[in-house]
């Protein structure tokens, strides 16, 4: 188990969420979401190397999350939509032409990354 490695990660994570509010505070909507999928993204990591595992795909990362994290009932399994919701609005921000994402939905992405974090702190607190 990778304890430092999980704690490195995790406070990446949260550097993320950091700059995805700066970005949303100055009106970068798309840019904000993005980051606020690589904050859940890092959290989901860092859990992961709690028990060693790790990919170099984005779709490795969550089918290791859902399979070792939410089928086992260490996190909720709001947390397996949360990730998956938040790779596509990124793959949206980052990929698609002519797309716009609104406060809204760039603040959504924010929260749902705060709310990510945190329950992957309590579950990294736990072990």
């Amino acid at each position: 188990m990778s304890y430092d490695l999980a704690k490195y990660r995790l406070e990446d994570s949260k550097e993320k969420i950091e700059s995805a509010e700066i970005l949303f505070d100055n009106g970068k909507y798309k840019d904000s979401a993005s980051r606020s999928y690589y904050a859940i993204f890092s959290a989901a990591r860092a859990l992961l190397a709690t028990k060693g595992f790790d990919s170099s795909k984005h779709v490795g990362i969550i089918s290791l999350f859902n399979q070792h994290f939410v089928k086992t009932g260490m996190v909720k399994k709001e947390m397996s939509k949360l990730l998956a919701g938040a790779k596509l609005v990124r793959e949206r921000s980052d990929y698609a032409d002519f797309v716009i994402i609104s406060k809204e939905e760039a603040l959504k992405q924010i929260q749902s990354a705060k709310e990510f974090v945190a329950e992957i702190e309590k579950a990294i607190k736990k072990m």
